[in-house]
């Protein structure tokens, strides 16, 4: 795998994007512009559930399996889609799991019993994986190494956008629509991200790296195999980047998931249902991806997830351990989101530069998106152990074990701040 690395001088906060060509801007604007759709589409179904058991007369469980559902396809989405981009290329697997996505949301409007709505989550959530894989992989490869990681942390942000984004749309059309019709409504919505196609078909380009590795492998005679991921030479990457993974998503979804539930069980609070928590993590999770993607550039990608796993490890502490009355609350809802959410600006640019061209795209859609389905059993751990300890300190058990992994796979990988990507002989 040859790689360089070049010195990164330090910059204004903003200047970066100044300082980008056109064609790295339409990358920029595409890939931040699907992440954000994405986030819209994924987000609108947490405000639809409570219209959605009414219409169905669903249980709980029944509403949390259409939500883990779309959670496992998603990972099995991102492996596949990662896989694909190295075979038929960024732009054209980043346009496939855009309109995959966008349709899929849309059906979810017209479900009439509760098969078909999990059948359509599901299947939605085979393209909402997908499209983080191919447009982490394709910003990664097109922006310049020493704005690489505030771009592709930049896009991370655009989570945030979409999750307000939909919670918008979702106050407006419960209070002017009957319930039963705007939740559907809101998934209509959620066909738009597929006007972004035309966007990324016209202006956005194949990564010239990508393009002078694929035909040096044609010159060869190759072709990529997406399980040369687990070969001897990359195995090391693939388990640590894994590890890596595990370690950023089990602590979100370890404080995420049964937070609400121990301030409002223990702590006897309620401000986190009212829009203006809701607003605080929105609004902190935002600022925290950004803070993040600049820090990725200016400390190194190592130092900034350790620094952002510790904080998010004394912010659990604070919320569990400290008294706390609603007006705290309302204040702590900026640190959670800053640095539980912010952590993941972090991981597009580090995979992308540990990965070798050839397979970058499954490596790092494999990585990602395996980390997701283990994290994913954290919050039942979560529980089960809260059988035997208090819920708060469940959580924070869960939270440092899934910190502690992704601090020990930070020590262990090498920094690639400044990395330059090269094509690969064939």
């Amino acid at each position: 795998m040859a790689m360089q690395t070049i010195a990164v001088e330090d910059h204004h906060p903003t200047a970066w994007y100044g300082e980008m060509s056109a064609k790295e801007k339409s990358t920029f604007w595409a890939c931040t512009g699907g992440w954000i759709l994405d986030a819209m589409d994924v987000q609108i179904y947490s405000f639809a559930i409570p219209a959605i058991i009414a219409a169905f007369h669903l249980t709980n469980a029944d509403a949390g399996l259409i939500g883990t559902s779309t959670l496992l396809a998603s990972a099995f989405g991102g492996w596949f889609a990662g896989a694909l981009s190295d075979r038929f290329g960024r732009v054209r697997t980043l346009q496939i799991t855009i309109a995959w996505f966008a349709i899929f949301t849309f059906l979810c409007g017209f479900a009439q019993n509760y098969g078909q709505l999990l059948f359509f989550r599901a299947t939605m959530g085979f393209g909402f994986g997908g499209e983080w894989a191919a447009a982490a992989v394709l910003i990664g490869e097109v922006i310049r190494p020493e704005h690489r990681g505030k771009a592709v942390g930049s896009m991370q942000s655009g989570w945030a956008i979409g999750w307000g984004i939909a919670a918008l749309m979702a106050t407006a059309f419960f209070s002017w629509l009957p319930q039963e019709t705007a939740w559907r409504a809101l998934f209509w919505v959620g066909l738009t991200p597929a006007l972004l196609v035309f966007f990324v078909r016209r202006m956005v380009d194949e990564p010239k790296v990508f393009e002078q590795t694929q035909k040096n492998l044609d010159a060869a005679g190759k072709t990529t195999n997406f399980l040369e991921i687990f070969s001897p030479s990359i195995i090391k990457t693939t388990a640590l980047t894994c590890m890596l993974s595990i370690g950023a998503q089990g602590g979100y979804y370890a404080i995420t998931t049964w937070l609400p539930t121990f301030l409002r069980t223990e702590r006897k609070l309620t401000v986190f249902a009212t829009g203006g928590y809701l607003a605080v993590i929105i609004i902190g999770s935002f600022i925290g991806y950004l803070v993040s993607a600049w820090l990725n550039d200016k400390i190194g990608r190592r130092a900034n997830f350790i620094l952002y796993a510790l904080c998010s490890i004394v912010t659990v502490w604070a919320y569990t351990q400290l008294p706390i009355d609603n007006t705290m609350m309302l204040y702590l809802g900026f640190p959670l989101g800053f640095f539980a959410s912010g952590i993941f600006s972090g991981m597009g640019p580090f995979l992308t530069e540990l990965f070798p061209t050839r397979v970058r795209g499954s490596g790092q859609g494999f990585a990602y998106n395996f980390g997701r389905g283990i994290a994913a059993l954290n919050p039942f751990f979560v529980g089960m152990l809260s059988a035997t300890l208090p819920l708060g300190q469940s959580i924070g058990v869960f939270a440092l074990i899934a910190y502690g992994i992704l601090i020990t796979a930070a020590l262990l990988l090498p920094e690639t701040k400044g990395r330059v990507l090269t094509a690969e002989a064939g």
